[in-house]
């Protein structure tokens, strides 16, 4: 079965200098013809948030790039939305809030189209929110309350492009490792991929294996072999034995089925 390739980015990618992550995109989506398509329904400024994607890629790929402003359930069953997908070269998700992206559009015409279309070979680009929505599993959120030392982490379903995988962004630059980490341990069949700022990962081959890309690392916590795993319910301490972890730099290719570098 084919799948189009995804480009899921850690969040504050270079947009000014060699621009290496969206140049990578731009060059994916020129396997098809025609534009690409801005998704802007994570943001809460749409207009302005768009407004720079549409200039860097109308230069990039050469083509006038085409606006998803999808707002409502309501604007993501229009009818005449099937049409538009099928004429992308790509589509590239920005950032904000990704519990917007699966409320607003899950089940909608708007996703089942973009679904097939992917399936079908349409790159698909993410950075921020619009990466942590490319699982199945994703994380929304996560809080320590101080007071009463209690530490939440808010997990719900992603888009589902990717199976068996939760992402989160922005990782080292917002210490976030402690919080994937309580994510695998309470999901261990999964791996948790933790993706830095200005760095990416290219998942091709049917979705087997990804490339980092970029500037920073990506972090690998794979808890499928792991002895013991004690996490302590709504408080901040845990106890875990035996997990693997990978700190993969640009050019360093994994394989998601064998969980294993397979190149540097």
């Amino acid at each position: 079965m084919a799948k189009g390739d995804l480009l899921i980015i850690g969040g504050n990618e270079d947009k000014k200098n060699k621009k290496t992550i969206l140049s990578r995109f731009s060059a994916l989506c020129k396997n098809r013809q025609g534009p690409i398509g801005i998704l802007t329904t994570a943001s809460g400024y749409p207009e302005e948030v768009g407004s720079e994607y549409y200039q860097l890629f109308q230069a990039l790929h050469g083509t006038t790039p085409l606006f998803f402003h999808l707002d409502s359930r309501e604007k993501a069953e229009d009818p005449a939305l099937p049409e538009q997908l099928s004429s992308l070269s790509g589509l590239f998700m920005t950032g904000g809030d990704q519990l917007r992206l699966t409320s607003i559009l899950g089940g909608t015409t708007f996703y089942k189209h973009l679904f097939q279309e992917w399936k079908g070979g349409l790159t698909i680009g993410g950075t921020s929110a619009g990466a942590a929505v490319m699982s199945r599993l994703m994380i929304i959120s996560s809080k320590l309350f101080e007071k009463e030392d209690v530490s939440v982490l808010e997990m719900g379903s992603g888009f589902g492009f990717l199976e068996d995988v939760i992402i989160d962004q922005h990782f080292s630059q917002r210490d976030r490792f402690s919080r994937l980490m309580r994510a695998i341990a309470l999901n261990p069949q999964i791996i948790g991929i933790g993706i830095d700022e200005n760095t990416a990962i290219w998942v091709h081959n049917g979705g087997n294996q990804f490339e980092v890309i970029g500037e920073y690392n990506v972090s690998i916590f794979d808890g499928k072999t792991s002895t013991y795993i004690d996490v302590a319910e709504n408080k901040g301490n845990m106890t875990i034995s035996d997990i693997r972890f990978h700190t993969l730099g640009a050019g360093a290719v994994f394989d998601l089925h064998k969980r294993e570098l397979i190149n540097t």
